[in-house]
């Protein structure tokens, strides 16, 4: 079973370290200790809390798709010469950056400040651990 210490949960569900210990106490999360005895929590048992937990803005677009990666933000950043553009969301903590014609920036409307949903539909996505796992 993995375990998480409490700062790194509280980076991962976008609370204070005193909001996890609250929630070993309070039996919403399980006290475990780690190795070197410190509070942690069961991975499997704070991902389920995560997933329960996350709110995600309604998607303005109303759209079917068949893309599941949808990312509801604020435009954040906007870079465009005549041709191409750079756009850039701020979709809760996630920043997501997309490259597109000016021309769709300007059909879009897109402006600082304005919402609008990233879609990503993606054969290929990496995954990561932090170095000193193996994978099987």
């Amino acid at each position: 079973m993995p375990m998480i210490r409490v700062a790194e949960a509280a980076r991962f569900l976008g609370v204070s370290d005193d909001t996890v210990r609250r929630w070993t106490e309070n039996g919403t999360l399980t006290p475990v200790k780690d190795q070197s005895g410190r509070l942690a929590v069961d991975g499997l048992e704070l991902a389920r809390l995560a997933k329960d937990q996350s709110q995600l803005p309604d998607d303005p677009t109303k759209v079917g798709s068949s893309a599941r990666n949808r990312f509801v933000g604020l435009v954040t950043g906007i870079t465009m010469d005549k041709v191409m553009a750079q756009v850039e969301l701020q979709c809760g903590p996630f920043r997501v950056v997309s490259l597109m014609s000016s021309e769709a920036v300007r059909e879009l409307g897109l402006e600082l400040g304005s919402v609008a949903t990233a879609v990503v539909k993606a054969t290929t996505v990496i995954i990561e651990t932090p170095q000193g796992k193996s994978v099987a």
